[in-house]
């Protein structure tokens, strides 16, 4: 679809009761996706939507959804009206508060369900999803553990929501929205939003969505006021320069994001070890401590939060001052989900990378999607070990022909790769 932008949402036939919700927020212009998606929806079709956090996604769908719900509202027969599956606690957590938000001026009710609650968060849960709310907000593993149980109220779902359906596939839970949609009325309105369109997802939508209208929003690049900046290191030099790089920092608000949480957890630690006002951030830690540890970057009381990329989808934090990749991302657009922490709604920020010897590849792809080399800065003083020369190695490939063994030396031409000796 290629419909232009709507001047404002009074445009796209809305109830007035959504209307005032918005204007009481001072929200008057849709972004492109809420322009083509609202209408769509609105109209009873199915949807795929590949767009990317920061464009606006979530009130794409809650818009029509809940005004779906007001609009139609059955007698009361205390079924589920909406479904929206997400990968993360911390993003049904934050639609959750924007649903509440938006409705404000209307009746809807709704409830997040995630896991890593105690039994009597669970209990609660249950009693609200057997009294009558009428939107539910889960991850796919708690979503799964009520419905098994067999008290959940689904006759009446009118629409169902997958969002970030290509991050719920890359944590393993394909199977889990499968058996979840075996628990679904057939005659529903479903829709699909993901930040990227492999074909696993091209696969899962034929099952799910019904000759569904298909919107792509481009892929946004980082934001012009985000300084991008590249430090090409070996993995011993990393600690150093990252330490140089944070008592040389007048930034107040920083995320470090690193690939694994042994990694996030261990990084965390050196850094309290070493007097930074550090915490770690990632999914084994209990609810509480996450959303205390959250509370804490929020209210500028905690300076640096190190991360799993959790945190680069799913959390709404818009007054990062620097970004430091301890690690390449190994999907490109991960990348310009972590950058896009910072430098948002106008401001200035800092984006740093630190890229080690294999993974100048992944950074190059990197780059190629962005349109755009990435600075590359010395290594900063005090760190130890030789600088990196990606130019000395091509030339040490050159002299040996370009076969390595593990120990350094020149593979002997005919020589086995692999495989017992004699």
């Amino acid at each position: 679809m290629t419909e232009p932008t709507a001047p404002d949402f009074h445009a796209l036939g809305l109830s007035d009761d959504l209307l005032d919700g918005l204007d009481h927020m001072n929200i008057r212009k849709p972004t492109p996706i809420q322009a083509q998606a609202i209408p769509a929806v609105l109209d009873g079709k199915d949807l795929i939507a590949c767009a990317q956090t920061g464009t606006g996604k979530t009130a794409a769908f809650l818009l029509p959804l809940i005004d779906v719900i007001i609009s139609y509202r059955p007698k009361e027969d205390g079924s589920i009206r909406g479904l929206i599956v997400v990968p993360t606690r911390e993003l049904a957590l934050q639609i959750d508060q924007q649903l509440q938000a938006i409705a404000y001026f209307t009746p809807i009710t709704s409830i997040p369900l995630y896991g890593g609650s105690d039994g009597s968060t669970f209990d609660s849960q249950k009693q609200a999803l057997t009294s009558g709310v009428e939107v539910v907000i889960a991850t796919p593993g708690k979503l799964l553990s009520h419905l098994n149980l067999g008290y959940v109220p689904l006759k009446g779902l009118e629409m169902l929501v997958l969002d970030e359906a290509d991050r719920m596939m890359d944590m393993g839970f394909v199977d889990d929205i499968r058996r979840i949609i075996n628990f679904l009325p057939k005659e529903r309105q479903s829709l699909m939003f993901s930040a990227t369109m492999p074909p696993a997802i091209r696969e899962l939508t034929k099952q799910i969505l019904k000759e569904p209208v298909e919107i792509t929003i481009a892929l946004s690049k980082p934001a012009e006021g985000v300084d991008q900046q590249a430090y090409v290191v070996f993995d011993m030099q990393k600690a150093n320069a990252l330490e140089h790089i944070l008592k040389h920092s007048e930034a107040t608000s920083i995320v470090i994001f690193a690939g694994r949480k042994v990694e996030v957890r261990n990084l965390a630690r050196h850094l309290q070890k070493r007097g930074f006002n550090a915490s770690a951030m990632h999914s084994d830690l209990e609810q509480s401590e996450r959303e205390s540890v959250m509370l804490t970057f929020r209210n500028r009381k905690l300076r640096i939060l190190v991360a799993t990329d959790v945190v680069s989808r799913g959390i709404d934090i818009d007054d990062i001052d620097l970004v430091i990749n301890y690690d390449v991302p190994h999907d490109p657009e991960d990348y310009v989900h972590r950058v896009g922490r910072t430098a948002r709604a106008a401001r200035k920020g800092t984006a740093i990378t630190f890229v080690n010897e294999k993974q100048m590849r992944e950074f190059g792809r990197i780059e190629a999607l962005i349109g755009y080399p990435v600075k590359k800065m010395p290594l900063p003083e005090g760190t130890s070990g030789p600088a990196y020369d990606p130019q000395a190695r091509s030339k040490d490939k050159g002299r040996n022909g370009g076969h390595r063994r593990s120990g350094g030396r020149p593979r002997p031409s005919g020589a086995r790769k692999s495989g017992p000796r004699n």
